[in-house]
């Protein structure tokens, strides 16, 4: 099997930052898991360096366009190898086969009457380099650049992507994972409800000369978007290269949700116009928010991976980006949630996990694993718990849901923890009869270490590699190297040496340097103080509201589809829900529901509240319960309906 996987290719007007350091790395870690199941793959990269913006920027520095772009593209090649990412390709659209390749496609779809030249007056967005229509506006500005577009009326050419709405509307219904997750599906199929406008492909040269020239008019260039999308067939040598007949079939693109459209309308459309079969899936994922605004150079709240590397560690930061967003919906970075993972999760879970049982296996029988044993009830249970985490692992992993896949691990390293507490080494290794059993403990926490060093090997390259070497295995060794082979318990080998290692990852007493990582970088977040409510007005009854006003309320039966505890609270629990869209609650009933209970269960939520960060986490939700007593005990009961309906279904 093959697979191609890319990133969108980063516009050069700006810095590298947290929110592509979050793409590349997603990109990174499915390329290494398809390679962990032995598949070939190609993961590629790059950046976007022609249009208004970058001419601006050069200007702005008094440099050439070129001279600019080539000292921030390299700052993005720079700096994927501070976070572990390895592309088998890094494009530029400046480079001399992709002005060929776009130029080749141009001249393909012009020569066939699919692109016209005429006039057009629309909002322009120089931000988002494509006019918008006034149903994409919000208060009359650019919902992602937050200021108006400007009104445009100017000669150029046109694509008919109008021509193929239709087709690509069948597409998508007859194949639902053509964009994932399923709410990115359900923005774009509403796009196409409407009629789609063709689409502007040029600038005049009057107006702007940084692009690819159009080879059946040299008075204009290239818009950027007819450009930048060609990339993904440039690197693999389209249309006669070998790359391009090995891999474009299976082609994967990973985006943020502020290019939705390009990507799930333009190019699609484009494609359908070349003769070509459209790529095989789009991934969507949310913003990092700081506090609950969106990361971005304009509004100077950038966080800068390279400055988190240096502080925690790449794979402190590789986990926590992939851990803490649920993939597709927004997350928020602050210094205290990564300096929690790190200390909860990695040192204290992992971390101790790892070193205590070497320590053990170095003391009790002298740094080899030991033989397997008789099986005992704790040793079955820490079996079964392998094995259905390496099937949820493989599954989430394949589904780009990285942030479940990573919970049913630590759920592994959780019980091997739990484990060691129940069977007590120590206190068997003073009884020379317990000798057998004291070994099939040790050899079972030492195979669960290594099943740990390969699933954890796509996510945490690093670490998986030292713990590869505590357990003396070589990096090759299919049992940590090939997920299908290593994916079964008991391939531990007797008598394997074992070497002493440093610890994993150290304890954090701080958040950060003085002033935290955020505040280093330009922006410090702060948790507003409780307000007083005003006084308001007396009512003709107190409690009573309009019947418009419970309109306004939009409460919906929702499907709790993974939960788990949020750290250092024993109140709250955190709930991915379908509603039909997946979104995370907060939910503070986790004294009186576990994580495994609230799984499948369909509740009530308010749909509609405005989102709010509840210990580092964005609740999008209220879930609804009654308060009761139950033998003189306060306690919550869920509300729900009286029989199964889909989820998202209104109530009324």
């Amino acid at each position: 099997m093959t697979t191609y996987i890319t990133t969108p290719i980063y516009y050069v007007n700006a810095q590298p930052h947290l929110g592509h350091a979050y793409t590349t790395i997603v990109a990174d870690t499915y390329s290494r898991f398809r390679h962990l199941c032995g598949e070939e793959v190609r993961f590629q990269t790059g950046t976007d360096e022609h249009g208004d913006k970058i001419a601006e920027a050069a200007l702005k520095e008094q440099v050439s366009p070129i001279e600019y772009a080539d000292r921030i593209s390299a700052l993005y090649r720079e700096s994927w190898p501070l976070l572990d990412i390895i592309p088998d390709n890094f494009i530029r659209t400046t480079d001399t086969n992709h002005i060929k390749t776009v130029q080749r496609v141009l001249q393909q779809v012009y020569d066939q009457g699919d692109i016209y030249f005429g006039e057009y007056s629309g909002l322009y967005c120089k931000g988002c380099e494509r006019f918008l229509t006034e149903k994409e506006l919000v208060g009359g500005n650019c919902p992602d650049h937050q200021r108006p577009p400007e009104k445009i009326t100017e000669q150029n050419y046109f694509f008919r992507m109008s021509r193929y709405q239709q087709q690509l509307l069948d597409h998508i219904h007859v194949h639902p994972e053509f964009i994932t997750p399923e709410r990115y599906r359900n923005e774009v199929l509403s796009f196409l409800s409407e009629p789609l406008e063709d689409l502007c492909i040029s600038r005049p040269t009057s107006r702007l000369t940084w692009g690819i020239a159009l080879p059946f008019d040299q008075n204009f260039v290239t818009y950027v978007w007819f450009d930048a999308l060609i990339n993904y067939l440039t690197g693999l040598d389209y249309p006669d290269g070998k790359l391009f007949h090995q891999y474009w079939k299976v082609a994967e693109h990973v985006i943020a949700k502020d290019i939705l459209k390009p990507h799930a309308i333009y190019w699609p459309t484009m494609l359908l116009a070349m003769g070509l079969p459209l790529y095989q899936r789009l991934h969507v994922h949310g913003y990092w928010n700081v506090g609950e605004t969106k990361m971005s150079k304009s509004i100077g709240n950038v966080v800068r991976s390279a400055e988190l590397v240096a502080e925690y560690g790449v794979d402190t930061v590789r986990y926590f980006l992939l851990r803490e967003m649920s993939f597709g919906l927004d997350a928020s970075f602050t210094s205290a949630a990564i300096m929690t993972r790190q200390n909860s999760d990695l040192a204290n879970d992992l971390g101790n996990l790892f070193s205590r049982s070497l320590a053990m296996l170095e003391k009790y029988t002298d740094a080899k694993v030991p033989a397997p044993g008789a099986i005992e009830d704790s040793d079955a249970i820490l079996c079964q718990t392998a094995v259905q985490m390496l099937s949820q692992y493989h599954e989430s992993m394949g589904q780009f849901q990285f942030h479940r896949a990573l919970q049913s691990v630590w759920d592994l390293i959780s019980h091997a923890n739990k484990y060691i507490v129940i069977n007590e080494p120590w206190i068997l290794a003073k009884d020379p009869a317990q000798q057998p059993r004291l070994h099939a403990v040790l050899y079972n926490l030492a195979e669960c270490l290594r099943v740990l060093t390969l699933v954890l090997r796509p996510v945490m390259p690093q670490t998986s590699q030292k713990m590869a070497v505590g357990l003396g295995l070589s990096a090759d060794d299919p049992r940590i190297a090939n997920f299908f082979h290593g994916a079964q318990w008991g391939l531990s080998t007797v008598g394997t040496r074992l070497q002493t290692t440093a610890a994993l990852f150290p304890r954090m007493d701080k958040p950060g340097k003085e002033g935290g990582v955020i505040e280093a970088t330009g922006t410090a977040v702060q948790k507003s103080s409780p307000k007083k409510e005003k006084k308001r007005g007396a009512v003709a009854e107190v409690g009573v509201i309009e019947f418009a006003q419970f309109q306004q309320v939009d409460l919906r039966v929702a499907e709790v589809v993974h939960a788990e505890r949020i750290l250092k609270s024993n109140k709250l629990l955190k709930l991915t829900v379908k509603a039909p869209e997946e979104r995370i609650i907060v939910a503070g009933i986790a004294e009186y529901y576990t994580p495994e209970e609230m799984v499948g269960r369909q509740v009530l939520i308010v749909a509609n509240l405005q989102p709010v960060e509840i210990m580092g986490v964005q609740s999008q939700g209220m879930v609804l319960a009654a308060k009761t007593e139950v033998e003189r005990k306060k306690r919550l009961v869920l509300t729900t309906v009286s029989g199964l309906v889909a989820a998202g279904s209104k109530v009324a």
